[in-house]
């Protein structure tokens, strides 16, 4: 994955400092060159980087820092910190409540990843409590219907749509209307008299040049007036983003961006950047095809995970979500010792069942994201099974004193 990439790049440049016994203007001069290559060679614009690489001079000036100052936690503080204002908006965008009914609205170019990006988001809020349900307005595509169908059915979550009979379980609708804000309103209104609190309701995509999709989207936000509306962008458009979110956002009121497809594209970097800087803040990223592989976005962990510095805050949401209550509180405490190797092969059984190994793995500080590669999960349980098998042929001091 290219992220994983990026942030090994970078994580190598700041390394490479730290490794240097004097840290001098040469040695600070080719941390930075590395990292701007690093950005650049991920699509990031080239003036965001420029500006990056100025602020970061401007802010660590070595011959003005007194002895005693660490140069090197004072560099690597002011990248973190410029890499988090580069991709934080300054904005937060709405959020759902349990127990009252909110309205979010989908809009994306066809190829987006949109209609699957809808169940991903409604499988997220079913996990922590919500009863969300799905609205299919898109009638354009030839099959949109289908997949978001199977996808809903899937996740066990009740879905509204045209042309098919849908059948869950307590919902049974047919319906052969082609009128996408027709489908809209009455999907909308249908699940609100079923007290569902997060109705989600996937347009049509299309072209961003095509007038009738922006005019389609116009019709369906007045109808349905929804509380939140989330562009999905395809992150291989890479700067290309900008131009994209911008169309969209002029059409209707864009609240929040989710990018997908993070799992192998070398423009990301690009993308998140560009969206960045259009002011609408970029809630969640999809990292593949899986229902899981689905990541909130937040800037200072983002990074922090990017630099291998870990997201400890998020790993502990993981242990909520994923380990059963019983073993929740021994897991933490033995994660508060430090790990001796019984204790990682304790907690790799764990890690096991807590999602994708390259989610895991890069909340832990010290672990690099190049460790487990996002997109190669199948190899990235072997890899930690293969870990244990080594393990079990240790002796227990061994295991005991390591």
């Amino acid at each position: 994955m290219v992220l994983a990439q990026l942030g090994g790049s970078i994580t190598r440049a700041l390394q490479q400092m730290t490794n240097a016994t004097v840290i001098d203007e040469k040695v600070f001069n080719d941390c930075l060159n590395e990292i701007n290559r690093a950005l650049l060679q991920s699509d990031v614009q080239f003036k965001l980087v420029q500006d990056m690489h100025t602020n970061i001079k401007k802010i660590v000036n070595l011959q003005d820092l007194a002895a005693g100052h660490d140069k090197r936690k004072i560099i690597q503080q002011a990248v973190f910190n410029e890499l988090c204002k580069m991709l934080d908006p300054g904005k937060s965008s709405f959020v759902p409540k349990k127990g009252k009914t909110s309205v979010v609205m989908f809009v994306g170019l066809q190829g987006s990843g949109k209609t699957t990006t809808c169940t991903k988001y409604a499988h997220y809020y079913q996990k922590k409590g919500w009863k969300p349900a799905l609205v299919c307005a898109d009638t354009f595509r030839a099959g949109a219907f289908d997949q978001l169908k199977q996808n809903a059915t899937k996740a066990k979550i009740p879905f509204y749509g045209s042309n098919y009979c849908i059948a869950v379980p307590s919902f049974l609708y047919s319906y052969m209307e082609s009128d996408p804000v027709k489908i809209a309103v009455e999907g909308v209104e249908r699940f609100k008299e079923e007290n569902r609190d997060l109705i989600i309701v996937d347009t049509s995509g299309r072209h961003k040049q095509e007038a009738a999709l922006f005019e389609e989207m116009r019709q369906v936000s007045e109808a349905t007036k929804p509380d939140l509306v989330i562009f999905v962008m395809d992150s291989s458009i890479g700067q290309a983003a900008f131009d994209q979110a911008q169309a969209f956002k002029q059409s209707v009121a864009v609240g929040a961006v989710i990018i997908t497809k993070m799992d192998g594209h070398a423009k990301g970097g690009g993308s998140l950047s560009a969206v960045a800087a259009t002011k609408s803040p970029v809630i969640f990223i999809g990292t593949g095809e899986h229902m899981d592989e689905f990541e909130v976005f937040e800037v200072k962990p983002f990074v922090s995970r990017l630099l291998g510095m870990g997201d400890l805050s998020g790993f502990v949401d993981k242990i909520h979500d994923n380990v059963p209550m019983d073993k929740q509180l021994e897991f933490l405490q033995k994660l508060s010792e430090g790990f001796t190797l019984r204790i990682m092969y304790q907690q790799f059984q764990n890690m096991l069942s807590m999602g994708p190994m390259s989610q895991v793995f890069s909340m832990l500080p010290g672990f690099s994201s190049e460790l487990m590669p996002k997109g190669q999960e199948k190899e990235n349980h072997a890899k930690v099974k293969r870990y244990m098998t080594i393990m079990d042929s240790m002796t227990n001091e061994g295991m005991r004193d390591r």
